[in-house]
């Protein structure tokens, strides 16, 4: 992805737990020379870099690396065709190291392979053999299945060797604790138990303290730091005492072991572990469930009417493609042959199936039901509308809320503070704790060390906006980031637009009446519509549908009146009550009456004359939404001030005002004065929600503290605006408050436990109820409760996918 010469790169990232880790990885970005712009994703676990040459990539991936974090590539030795020298072999590299996504390549003439490292995320094997086919040479791809793992799939090998880790540190934990609790005193009992702590420590717990060296390097910390230093002081204190036991038995003290505790806290934190990331897996369901609504291949219909099968990754505009009955829709297009129902539920929210017929739209990811029918795709790829919502929901769900920053600072300092909480624990112990102070010292700054978690505070905020931004998405709203999730629940007064937003944005003849009702006559009325061009007359042509237009013999159109037309030496009218009165048309009362009637009822009215009287009215509106006044009874109902919008009559918008409920509108306003009265509103100290679907309704979309666009109306107004409503559903609205209402809840639910649980647990850690009623808390239990705060937050968010 380019953008004016810059490369954007994606680099997905490993063993990022917390926002304090995000903090650190994006610091560590900051001294790469290169980067223009840098942001840390902790929800989309990847790094976003804005670079002005690819090359930059290498020192990126480096830095993260470094700082003990891990990023997610393939690295692959593949053989190159057609090279004839050393020179050939400079060329392939080059060009392999300018594709985007790639890590690092180099080709080795004398055994003509390539070994190249890139990020699955941006670019595949496949990419990089045309890059290279591009240039006259090619690679061998010999087993491509084998060839291309997806992120999915190195992330689920991740899962399962966390698995593993934990089920062997069970295994081995289980005997210990049992020894350490009750069977001290057979033979050989500490070096057994030195035996059986040693690999969880320091192999099924390597991983925490190779990182925690690393943030050393880098003068940095984090919760890897916490458990490597409190499981080696437990280890190294515990193998002190078992080959010097005489040091403290000359002091008259009893010579301990803990080698149960430092090996049941990296179990408890392998399984804290575990647990939060099938926890974390589960908050992303929304997104996989979008990814995995497109199909992998598709029937292509070629011009001589023979069928093929091919991949969706070759679909081009304007190929031809069948679905057959149950099938997905794969690209976005326009149905050419064939009608179907097309089940858009899982884009709109919508459960009813809408019909398909000939020039309609279909979208990717939609599902055909009964009926077969073909369409030319009109967007691929990235253009599709599912692709855009996919992009948006993984944007939205990257972005930090408000509320994060704070979380962050505190993040920030957490872990140094707590390593001083734990140094200052130790003291006083060894002051204050008489003879038995050395000991407890150690166990208690162990203790402290284990208790404390950042990632609880890290946690507590993205997951929750997380399940709130993929709810949404699967409710039918987009909501662009995390803020205005956050702000939605504010919102005190909305601004809506008419046309197209409460009504449906088509007009449509409503009413009727004939004097006497010809067939012949109808079919003059359809034929002069025909030829007409005024916006209207599609809507007269719509309500005679499908008639044979007759031969006229002349046409005229009168601006701002109407139309006349000659068939067999007759002229006839079609126009306002006003051309017919000019041309001394005679009107019959009951048509006067009736056309009054419509009239006050804010619809327009079409006449139709032959030369000497009127043969028929017809009434003209733009329906209502069947959902618009039950969705304005429900807001008005929760408190929130509604405004109608409109550059309609005065008279339109009264009527419509009254059909639905609204208590206030503004009728005949031009663009800018729409945003203008949502100035005016927030001058009041109002929060405004604009809901809009035009063009004409970007600028006051813009100026509202939350743009609301309806997803069927202009690509501009969606741009603009901070949430989308697929189906153009307004009940949609009050579903969007009151998932921020429940989002923001979580939030603060997550931040207090997490607060409390440290305010509560550290001092309990240090020692706090000894001189009370001497508990010393176990650095076993602290291990455990330090998971679960952890899980707790996570399965709290989680919660979310279950409220109403």
């Amino acid at each position: 992805m380019s953008t004016n010469n810059k490369d954007t790169l994606f680099i997905p990232l490993e063993g990022m737990e917390s926002e304090h880790c995000a903090q650190i990885i994006d610091n560590g970005l900051a001294k790469v020379q290169g980067i223009e712009s840098h942001r840390v994703e902790l929800n989309n676990r990847r790094a976003v870099i804005t670079a002005k040459e690819g090359a930059v990539l290498i020192d990126a991936v480096q830095s993260i690396r470094d700082l003990g974090y891990g990023v997610t590539s393939i690295k692959s030795t593949i053989p190159v065709l057609q090279m004839s020298c050393a020179s050939c072999a400079v060329s392939v590299e080059s060009i392999v190291k300018s594709v985007p996504g790639v890590i690092n390549a180099s080709v080795n003439f004398a055994t003509s392979n390539l070994a190249v490292e890139f990020l699955p995320n941006m670019t595949s094997l496949a990419n990089l053999q045309k890059a290279v086919q591009s240039i006259g040479y090619d690679l061998l791809l010999a087993d491509e299945a084998k060839q291309s793992e997806t992120l999915e799939a190195l992330q689920e090998k991740k899962f399962l060797q966390l698995k593993t880790k934990t089920i062997w540190a069970v295994v081995l934990s289980l005997p210990l604790v049992n020894i350490g609790m009750f069977f001290m005193d057979i033979p050989y009992a500490e070096e057994i138990m030195w035996a059986l702590a040693t690999p969880v420590v320091f192999w099924l717990g390597k991983s925490f303290f190779i990182n925690a060296w690393k943030q050393a390097i880098h003068r940095s910390a984090n919760m890897d730091t916490l458990v490597a230093m409190s499981t080696g002081i437990a280890y190294i204190f515990s193998v002190f005492n078992m080959l010097y036991p005489q040091f403290w038995l000359q002091r008259g003290l009893q010579a301990h072991v803990y080698f149960e505790a430092a090996a049941v806290i990296i179990t408890f934190i392998l399984l804290g572990k575990l647990l939060e990331e099938k926890a974390k897996g589960n908050t992303s369901s929304a997104l996989r469930k979008l990814i995995g609504l497109q199909p992998k291949s598709v029937t292509l219909v070629e011009e001589s009417g023979h069928q093929i099968e091919i991949p969706i990754e070759k679909v081009q505009l304007g190929n031809t493609i069948l679905v057959k009955p149950g099938e997905k829709i794969a690209v976005d297009g326009r149905v050419t042959a064939g009608t179907s129902y097309v089940d858009e539920s899982m884009l709109s929210g919508e459960p009813v199936p809408v019909l398909k017929i000939e020039n309609e739209k279909v979208f990717a990811g939609t599902i055909n039901q009964k009926g077969s029918f073909q369409f030319e795709a009109v967007k691929v790829g990235k253009e599709t509308m599912l692709a855009q919502i996919i992009k948006m929901v993984q944007e939205a769900q990257g972005s930090k809320a408000p509320v994060q920053k704070l979380v962050d600072k505190i993040a920030g300092i957490f872990v140094p503070i707590i390593i001083g909480i734990a140094i200052l624990t130790f003291i006083l112990w060894a002051i204050l704790g008489g003879a038995n102070g050395i000991v407890h010292g150690i166990l208690a700054a162990v203790t402290v060390l284990v208790i404390a978690c950042p990632c609880a505070l890290g946690l507590a905020t993205p997951t929750a906006i997380m399940v709130g931004v993929g709810k949404g998405a699967g409710m039918g709203i987009l909501i662009k980031d995390a803020e205005s999730l956050e702000l939605a629940k504010k919102i005190d007064s909305i601004a809506i637009d008419k046309t197209g937003t409460i009504t449906e944005g088509k007009p449509q003849v409503s009413d009727s009446l004939w004097l006497n009702e010809e067939e012949r006559d109808k079919r003059i009325l359809y034929s002069i519509e025909k030829k007409s061009e005024h916006p209207l007359a599609e809507a007269v042509v719509t309500h005679l549908g499908g008639m044979v237009t007759l031969n006229l013999t002349s046409f005229e159109s009168i601006t701002g009146k109407g139309a006349n037309a000659t068939f067999n030496n007759e002229t006839y009218w079609v126009g306002t009550k006003k051309l017919l009165l000019e041309n001394h048309i005679s009107i019959a009362d009951e048509l006067v009456e009736i056309a009054e009637e419509w009239g006050n009822q804010a619809k327009t009215v079409v006449w139709f004359a032959n030369n000497k009287r009127a043969l028929s009215v017809l009434a003209i509106s733009d329906k209502i939404k069947p959902t618009s006044a039950a969705a304005i009874m429900q807001l008005q109902d929760i408190g929130i001030d509604l405004y109608m919008l409109t550059g309609d009559t005065e008279a339109a918008a009264n009527a419509i005002a009254h059909q639905t409920g609204i208590k206030h509108y503004r009728a005949e306003l031009l663009p800018q004065q729409k945003a203008d009265f949502i100035k005016e509103l927030q001058l009041r100290g109002k929060v405004v929600a604009m809901v809009g679907d035009g063009i004409n309704d970007s600028t006051a979309l813009a100026t509202a503290d939350i743009g609301i666009a309806m997803g069927k109306g202009s690509d501009i107004a969606i741009d603009v605006a901070k949430m989308t409503i697929i189906s153009s559903d307004l009940t949609k609205i009050s579903q969007a408050i009151r998932l921020s209402k429940q989002t923001v809840s979580t939030i603060h639910q997550n931040l207090f436990w997490a607060f409390i649980y440290n305010l509560i647990g550290i001092p309990i850690a240090a020692g706090i109820l000894y001189p009370i009623n001497g508990f010393l808390l176990n650095p076993m239990i602290a291990g455990a409760a330090m998971a679960l705060s952890s899980v707790s937050v996570v399965s709290n968010s989680l919660r979310l996918n279950w409220k109403k």
